[in-house]
Formats: C-alpha cells, sequence, structure tokens
C-alpha cells in the first residue's frame, strides 16, 4: 500500500514523502502494456498482435516510469485533498537526479516533496482604533477656475493670422535649422518644422521676435531660449534626449512660416451649449459653477484614490503575516514558464512577496466579509461604462444592439475577469474605508500634488 509522511523542514515548509510499491503500481503497468500492443505499429507485426515482451523490450523503461510516476502524483493530490492543506502553488519535487526505476525490478520507492503552507492571520489594521487615514478634500480656487474659461474659450475660438508677432498668445509655426552662431545652415543638419506660443520663449528671445513677419527668421541657442521643462520638450522634438546638455549648446536658424493669433470665444449661452449640450447654462455665473464642480470632481477621484493607495500600503505593510520565504524563493526558481537562477528570484522576491501578501490579504476580506460581485453587478456596471462611452445615456436605454453588444461582452472571459477584479477592489475599498478613522481635511490641488507618497517598503522579516 502507498503510503503518504509529512514532516515540518522549516517556517510553513513541509516536507511531503510519497512512497509506493509494486502493488500500487505494477497493475497499470500491465495494462498499459496490452493497451499499447493492441494500438502499436511495429513493423512486421499486423496491428494488435504484438507480443507484449516485445512492446516491454522497445517501450517498456518509458512505460513504467510513467505509471509509477502517475500513481505518485495521484497519492499526492489525494493526500492534499483530504488533508485540507492550503498551500501556496503546487509542490516541489526534492529529488535531484532521477531514480533508477528498472521494470525487470520493481520494488519500493520514495518521492519527496516539499510544499509552503498559507499562514494564518487576522488583519488587524483594520480593527477599531487601530488605524487612522486623511481623507483630502480640494477646491478648486477662482485662478484655476479661470484657467479652465480661458482654455476652453481658446480651444473653441477661430484663428486669425496677424501681420507681425505682438502678443505673447501669438501661435508661430516655425522652421527649426541646425547652423552656427551666424546663422549659416549646417550641411546635413537637423531640419524640423513645430509650432509654439511666442510665450514659450525666454523673455529676451520674446523681445528679439516682436515686429517679426512671416518669412522673418533668428538665430538663437537652445540652452538660452526656453526654460528647463520646454528645453526637454524642444530637445525631444528635435530627436535628442530631454536631458541632452550637449546638443542644447546647439545653434538653430528659425525661421517664421506662419503667424497666428486664436481670438478666443465669447462667453454666451451659445458657447456654454457646445461646451455641455445636456445642461441648461444661460449665465457666465452658472458655468463658472459647473467648471468648478467638474474639477472637484476630478480631484475628489484622484484623492479617493491617493486614500485607496495609503489603505492598500496600510494593510500590506502592517498585517503581521509570516511567510514561508526561503520555499517561496525556491518556487520562483522553478515556478514559472522559464526557470530562473537564484539572485534573479532573489531580486524578484521584494515584489513578489507584496503582490503576495495583498493577494492572501484581500481573498480573505472578500471571504470574511461577503464582499464578492455578482454577474447581474458586472452586467449592470458594464452596460453604465458602455452608456458614458456613447453619450447619450437615456436615448439609448432598451436599444436591441446594446443588450446583444452586452451579452457578447459578457462571454469575453478576458473582459468580464478584469471587470470584476476593478469592481471586487473597488468594492473591498470602499468597505475598508468604513473601518478606519477618517478625518477631513481640505487642502489646495497644489498643497495636494506636493503631498508625499508613503511607500514604506520595510524588508518582512
Amino acid at each position: 500500500m502507498a503510503t503518504v509522511t509529512r514532516e515540518n523542514i522549516g517556517l510553513l515548509n513541509d516536507k511531503i514523502t510519497v512512497k509506493v510499491s509494486q502493488e500500487d503500481y505494477l497493475p497499470n503497468f500491465d495494462k498499459a502494456v496490452k493497451q499499447f500492443s493492441k494500438s502499436a505499429n511495429i513493423p512486421g507485426f499486423r496491428k494488435g498482435m504484438v507480443p507484449a515482451g516485445m512492446v516491454k523490450k522497445m517501450h517498456g523503461p518509458a512505460l513504467f516510469a510513467d505509471e509509477v510516476l502517475k500513481t505518485v502524483e495521484k497519492e499526492l493530490t489525494g493526500y492534499l485533498q483530504n488533508e485540507k492543506l492550503e498551500i501556496f502553488a503546487q509542490p516541489i519535487s526534492m529529488d535531484k537526479e532521477a531514480k533508477n526505476l528498472d521494470f525487470n525490478q520493481p520494488s519500493e520507492y520514495a518521492f519527496d516533496f516539499e510544499v509552503g503552507l498559507k499562514p494564518a492571520f487576522e488583519v488587524s489594521p483594520l480593527e477599531s482604533g487601530k488605524t487612522s487615514l486623511i481623507k483630502y478634500k480640494i477646491k478648486a480656487t477662482e485662478k484655476e477656475v479661470d484657467e479652465e474659461v480661458s482654455r476652453l474659450q481658446l480651444k473653441g475660438g477661430k484663428m486669425n493670422e496677424p501681420e507681425v508677432i505682438d502678443n505673447e498668445d501669438n501661435v508661430l509655426s516655425i522652421t527649426f535649422e541646425e547652423s552656427d552662431a551666424q546663422g549659416n545652415v549646417v550641411e546635413g543638419g537637423i531640419k524640423k518644422d513645430n509650432s509654439l506660443l511666442l510665450k514659450f520663449f525666454s523673455p529676451a528671445i520674446q523681445e528679439q521676435l516682436k515686429g517679426k513677419k512671416k518669412g522673418d527668421s533668428i538665430v538663437f541657442q537652445l540652452a538660452t531660449s526656453f526654460d528647463e521643462e520646454r528645453l526637454g520638450m524642444i530637445l525631444k522634438d528635435l530627436g535628442f534626449d530631454a536631458q541632452d546638455k550637449e546638443a542644447a549648446q546647439k545653434y538653430f536658424k528659425l525661421t517664421l512660416t506662419k503667424l497666428g493669433l486664436i481670438e478666443k470665444r465669447e462667453l454666451n449661452e451659445e458657447f456654454f451649449k457646445e461646451v455641455y449640450p445636456n445642461e441648461e447654462i444661460t449665465t457666465e455665473a452658472a458655468f463658472r459653477e459647473k467648471l468648478k464642480s467638474e474639477i472637484e470632481k476630478y480631484w475628489d477621484s484622484e484623492s479617493r484614490n491617493r486614500l485607496h493607495n495609503e489603505l492598500f500600503e496600510v494593510l500590506v505593510h502592517e498585517t503581521p503575516m509570516e511567510l514561508p520565504k526561503e520555499f517561496l524563493k525556491r518556487w520562483l526558481q522553478t515556478g514559472s514558464e522559464k526557470p530562473k537562477t537564484a539572485e534573479e528570484a532573489e531580486k524578484e522576491y521584494p515584489n513578489f512577496d507584496h503582490q503576495l501578501r495583498w493577494t492572501l490579504i484581500s481573498d480573505k476580506l472578500i471571504r470574511d466579509n461577503k464582499l464578492d460581485v455578482s454577474f447581474e453587478e458586472l452586467k449592470e456596471s458594464a452596460k453604465q461604462k458602455l452608456l458614458g462611452y456613447y453619450g447619450a445615456g437615456a436615448a439609448l436605454e432598451g436599444a436591441d444592439w446594446l443588450d446583444s453588444y452586452l451579452d457578447r461582452l459578457m462571454q469575453d472571459e478576458k473582459f468580464v475577469d478584469q471587470t470584476y477584479r476593478e469592481m471586487v477592489t473597488q468594492k473591498l475599498f470602499d468597505w475598508a474605508e468604513t473601518k478606519v478613522d477618517l478625518k477631513e481635511e481640505e487642502i489646495t490641488a497644489e498643497e495636494f500634488a506636493k503631498l508625499p507618497h508613503k511607500h514604506h517598503h520595510h524588508e518582512h522579516e
């Protein structure tokens, strides 16, 4: 009779030994030989009439090894199920070299496997009073609303072509040609068209460009003509690296090919209707109010994302949990498509550890608090996404194509899987939010952008 024994060899790390004797695998070996002789094509023998001895001679070793290993696998799987062992991934074979399996001398064989056991743990950061976090409320400033109004007026405005450059909002269509400091164009040098606003140049260059018209040129050096951020963008556009200090010293001859100035749209009902077709906005005050709420809605979702990231970090780093680190590193080496070296596994481990903790914690929270997402909820969410995507919303309700499109989507495993994961994660965070102390704090967008990110990646020992 086959026996399976187990002993502990490390933290959450057990060795499982499966012993099989001849009565466990021989009957199957004989059956396999019979099966094979029925279907084997061996020259000189009629199909189905190949003697067993002949099959054994030719294919015995392979068939024998196959049956022994099948028996071992069956025993191991049965044992794991009966004992209800919660293990990570699959057992790893500990046998370093192949066993000498000889069908002429069948005997008892022992195979060793190691397994990593999942830890029992409590999600302590969510116990009452354990964790307090800040939920930031971001108010839109007048200045932000002004900028947005102005951006929309420009976006909807019409382009005029003035004679000369006289306004910092002038749009300059220009050709850059690589040259020397005197403006002699370099043979085979860089030549590139671009369009920039006058105000993107440094004040000195702006002065130099004022009063120029279509067809005029100036010579300038990149490094001294733009602020750092713009310089990086211009360098990239010309085919250099944004940080290329040497390229920044180059001179270019800049020729104006076209001049433009956008005439800003008037703030009137027609314009408001264009920006918000589904709203009844008639006054500038109402328009500004709407923009303000849109800006704040955006910041609201950014603030939630931040809160959820913090929750994630707290849960992953502050839930006390032991993991069979050494086993998992060995598993990283053998468990994936292509084997990895010990160094590679060591390097990947911290990231893997992080993900693994999150998987264990989120699975437990979803299970213990029944936070699952039903197929119906999934479908409803997909529907809302589609309605939002196609805009008209109510007009599409009940459209036949919508339902058949939805049905098709819901058969796409990848889509369903991804949507499920997004929704269940969202549900999990919404639920976890209610388990921590949240203090609301009002700040500006500028202050919010400057907040440090909490990633305390301390190593788990």
